[in-house]
């Protein structure tokens, strides 16, 4: 099974760039004609959060219109950049299948991997949270099928990494969830965003990582006391469930023209 996985697009309206420098939405149509291009196809890509900067219909109408340009199916979560209602009236039931009223949570199933969509948003507030309902509702889905290799996805990693966007931000009911996969064995990797950088750590007995931005990329203050960007070529990730049963990421860059140069032995002279 392979999925690809893209994060923080920050996109702007129609014929902007995010803050007036940032190309996103010329990023974004490149990591999808990337993608497009794979050989093997991913089987789905995962799309965790910050679709849209500023949470405005426009903006995420233009997610929608790019990302409907991939050729394999594709799910999304919110980011605290965007809104709920926003997500659910620019994407239909096919990218964003959310069982229950208030949050856009969900599972996907009938792949070698099952996946669980987490909304850890907050409106109005950076930080992410798994509450007392969504936990509830976590444990549910999680106790339905104890044996198959589960992956969770959602927007804020949850635990602190160095970074004010993790560490300041907060993740209100961390040891909650994590209880809740310490005590599930299957649950084999957390897949988040957020922070503009790929990543992972050990954490709650499995491995959380966490995928680069699509051409923001997140200056590593360890200082915690400035929250900056740096442009950078578009980028995505791959993971790849092996026939080993082993779940490998790979952190694609894309940067055109790609011009590939084999290795090979060099010809004595």
């Amino acid at each position: 099974m392979l999925i690809a996985q893209i994060s923080d697009m920050h996109l702007a309206g129609w014929g902007r760039r995010t803050f007036g420098v940032a190309p996103m939405g010329e990023n974004l149509a490149r990591c999808v004609r990337h993608i497009n291009r794979l050989e093997p196809q991913p089987d789905l890509v995962l799309v965790t959060g910050d679709l849209t900067n500023n949470a405005l219909p426009e903006e995420a109408a233009r997610a929608a219109s790019l990302l409907g340009d991939l050729r394999v199916p594709f799910y999304v979560i919110p980011g605290n950049h965007d809104s709920r209602a926003t997500l659910r009236a620019a994407f239909a039931d096919d990218h964003c299948p959310a069982q229950d009223g208030e949050f856009l949570h969900y599972v996907i199933e009938g792949y070698p991997l099952r996946l669980i969509a987490l909304d850890t948003t907050i409106p109005g507030a950076p930080g992410g949270e798994i509450c007392a309902a969504r936990a509830a509702w976590l444990k549910t889905r999680l106790d339905e099928d104890l044996r198959t290799p589960t992956v969770l996805f959602m927007h804020h990693p949850p635990l602190r990494m160095g970074l004010i966007e993790t560490d300041l931000d907060g993740f209100i009911g961390a040891s909650r969830l994590e209880g809740i996969i310490r005590e599930r064995s299957n649950v084999i990797r957390l897949l988040a965003g957020h922070i503009h950088l790929a990543s992972l750590a050990r954490w709650g007995g499995t491995v959380v990582s966490t995928a680069p931005s699509t051409g923001m990329h997140l200056y590593v203050d360890l200082t915690l006391k400035r929250s900056a960007y740096l442009l950078d070529v578009p980028a995505y990730q791959l993971h790849y469930w092996t026939p080993e049963m082993r779940l490998v990421t790979h952190t694609v860059r894309v940067q055109e023209p790609e011009v590939l140069h084999p290795f090979a032995s060099e010809t004595p002279t």
